[in-house]
């Protein structure tokens, strides 16, 4: 018997009644298009151990910067998203349980040949599993730690339906940053993220992550130009603040495709300083914001000693988080 194939949605959401819009973006959005003989490189070794990166699959503005600096963001599990939020292009649909048992030493050893020393995991969500991709996470950030023992890791994870051993079994692999993004504010997380996708779950979850690991950095990223107000943004950084996240990440959002939530307004750069300060003053440890900031983007230079207070030295030795 033939087993069936997992079937998906490109780009993860497909609408008949869309209506494409002339979008025209300001001149702060325009980036450079991916050349050069370390972006070459990188895109060979992601393809030749046939990995998924989350700068490909999600369509990231700043894939041309980030691997021309030889650094890459690996999306484990798969190309295929259990869920369907409205911002975000990654294919959705059924994996039907499939796992590649070893992506975690193939991705410890990409981290290797990069000579990485610094690296961020995210995932696509797997519902279809029973823990949620928990175990297949913990076991790359321990592969990677086993391979590269200096190479710190950021796990940027799903939600894992709010199970908190599954939190656990990922902050017991040694990890050294636990991620988990809240995309929006309350009002518009749904119908900006998918209903299995909460705002209380997120913020349960990372409050989760550092009651257990205190050492542990804790971060969460937003989305800017979807609808919301100041003062909404300025509850949510309580809220971020409450739930006791260390590094909050602004970026503007960015409509994939004409079946996606349409941008509702460009925010300037102004802004995102302005709430960069803002953030700063409240108490977090850092707040990296700007029109092209992503979650995972400049992460190693987010962490590098002596831009964050003496409590996460133990982060880096005083040179950049990134190549070696």
């Amino acid at each position: 018997m033939t087993q069936q194939e997992p079937k998906f949605i490109k780009n993860g959401i497909y609408r008949k009644d869309s209506v494409k819009t002339r979008d025209p973006k300001p001149d702060w959005l325009r980036v450079t298009i991916p050349t050069g003989g370390v972006f070459g490189e990188v895109k060979k070794i992601v393809k030749e151990h046939l990995l998924h990166t989350v700068c490909e699959e999600a369509m990231c503005p700043n894939i041309g910067e980030c691997w021309s600096r030889g650094t890459a963001t690996f999306m484990l599990m798969g190309h295929i998203c259990t869920r369907a939020c409205r911002f975000c292009a990654v294919d959705t649909g059924n994996p039907m349980g499939k796992l590649d048992l070893e992506e975690p030493a193939s991705v410890a050893d990409s981290v290797r040949l990069m000579g990485l020393k610094y690296v961020v995991l995210t995932s696509v969500d797997r519902d279809d599993l029973p823990d949620g991709g928990a175990y297949h996470f913990a076991k790359t950030v321990a592969a990677i730690k086993r391979v590269n023992p200096e190479t710190k890791v950021e796990a940027l994870t799903p939600d894992f339906g709010g199970n908190t051993a599954c939190v656990e079994l990922v902050l017991d692999s040694n990890v050294d940053v636990y991620a988990q993004n809240l995309e929006t504010v309350r009002r518009l997380t749904h119908p900006v993220r998918d209903i299995r996708a909460g705002y209380d779950r997120t913020l349960s979850v990372l409050k989760h992550a550092k009651t257990v690991r205190p050492d542990v950095i804790t971060k969460t990223s937003i989305m800017l130009g979807l609808g919301e107000t100041r003062e909404e943004l300025l509850e949510t950084m309580r809220d971020c603040l409450e739930a006791g996240v260390d590094v909050l990440t602004f970026g503007q959002y960015l409509r994939p495709t004409q079946h996606h939530l349409p941008v509702e307004r460009y925010v300037t750069p102004a802004e995102f300083d302005e709430l960069r300060e803002i953030g700063m003053s409240m108490g977090f440890l850092e707040v990296v914001s700007g029109p092209l900031v992503r979650s995972s983007y400049k992460a190693e230079q987010v962490l590098e000693k002596g831009r964050l207070p003496g409590a996460l030295a133990h982060l880096g030795d005083g040179d950049l988080l990134g190549m070696a």
